[in-house]
C-alpha cells in the first residue's frame, strides 16, 4: 500500500491527512521545528511520527504538502534538497507562476508534480471539502485514489499543472475579498448608526454576485458613474479612520470600463478589458 507524507499536520493539513488512512499503509509526519499544537493535533489525527524530513522523504510514496502559502516554495525546496523521488502535491493557495517554480524543483527528482487545492472546510463528518487536482494524469489518479470513499472529495482536471492553482485563486479572489470587504462596509455602517438598516438590506438577496456573470456587462456599462461612488466610499471611510484600499481598487477597476458608458458589452469582451489599463 501507498504510504503517505503530510506537510504539514495543520488544521487543514491533519484533517485530510487522516482521511486518507483507510486507503494507505501509514500517513507521516515530520515533528521538527513544528509547535505543540501540530504535535497535538498529529496525535489525535493518528498520524505517525518520523525522525526528519529525510525519513519521511525516504518512506513516502506520495507527499501531499499543505502549509501557508508563504511558505510553500520552501517547503518544496526542502523536500527537493531531499531528492524525493516519489509524488509530490503542492495543495496550497498558491499562484500558477509559484506552482510551476515548484514543479521546476522538485522534478529532477521526483515521479510526479501533482497541482492540487483545497476547496472548503477541513473534512469532518459534516464537512467535505473538494480535492482540485491537475497535472500529470495517472499520478493525478493516483492521488485521487487515497481519498476514495473518504470526506475529501478529488476533482481531476484534465490539463497541465497550475489549472488547479488558478481555479482555486479564482475563488479565493472573490470569496475572502468579499468576506474583507462586507466587515468594511459594516465598520461605516456602525459608525453611522444604520447597520440594522444595511442588515436589511442585504438580507433581501439570496444569491451570490459570482453566480451573476450576466450583469458583469451591466456593471462595466456603469462603471463611469460607479468608480466616482466608489472613490467617494473610500473617502467616507478614510474620515473614520476606516480602511479605504479596498474602495479605491475597486473603483481603478471601474475605471478600465470607463469607455463603456451605458453601452453594455458582451462577456467577453467585458473581461477582456479587464486586462487594458486606461491611458493615463
Amino acid at each position: 500500500m501507498t504510504t503517505l507524507g503530510i506537510l504539514h499536520p495543520g488544521s487543514m493539513g491533519a484533517a485530510v491527512g487522516a482521511q486518507a488512512k483507510a486507503q494507505v499503509s501509514d500517513v507521516l509526519w515530520c515533528p521538527e521545528g513544528r509547535s505543540q499544537a501540530s504535535q497535538d493535533r498529529a496525535r489525535r489525527y493518528g498520524l505517525a511520527a518520523v525522525a526528519d524530513l529525510a525519513e519521511l522523504c525516504a518512506r513516502s510514496d506520495v507527499i501531499i504538502s499543505l502549509c501557508p502559502p508563504a511558505n510553500a516554495i520552501e517547503v518544496a525546496e526542502a523536500v527537493a534538497a531531499e531528492s524525493f523521488p516519489g509524488t509530490y502535491v503542492d495543495a496550497n493557495a498558491i499562484a500558477p507562476a509559484s506552482m510551476a517554480r515548484i514543479g521546476d524543483l522538485l522534478m529532477p527528482n521526483a515521479a510526479a508534480v501533482v497541482d492540487g487545492a483545497v476547496v472548503g472546510s477541513p473534512p469532518s463528518e459534516t464537512k467535505k471539502p473538494r480535492l482540485y487536482l491537475s497535472g500529470p494524469e495517472e499520478p493525478a489518479a493516483t492521488v485521487a485514489q487515497l481519498f476514495r470513499g473518504s470526506a475529501v472529495q478529488p476533482i481531476i482536471l484534465e490539463g497541465r499543472i497550475g489549472k488547479a492553482s488558478a481555479l482555486k485563486l479564482a475563488y479565493t479572489s472573490y470569496q475572502k475579498a468579499s468576506r474583507v470587504l462586507a466587515a468594511v462596509s459594516y465598520a461605516l455602517a456602525s459608525d453611522h448608526d444604520v447597520e440594522e438598516e444595511l442588515l436589511d438590506i442585504a438580507q433581501g438577496r439570496t444569491t451570490s454576485y459570482l453566480t451573476e456573470t450576466s450583469y458583469f456587462p451591466k456593471t462595466a456599462a456603469r462603471a463611469w458613474r460607479w468608480a466616482p461612488e466608489l472613490r467617494e466610499a473610500a473617502r467616507a471611510l478614510d474620515d473614520v479612520g476606516l480602511p479605504a484600499a479596498l474602495m479605491d481598487a475597486s473603483a481603478e477597476v471601474l475605471e478600465r470600463w470607463a469607455t463603456l458608458k451605458d453601452q453594455p458589452p458582451g462577456i467577453e469582451e467585458t473581461l477582456n478589458r479587464l486586462h487594458i489599463a486606461p491611458e493615463s
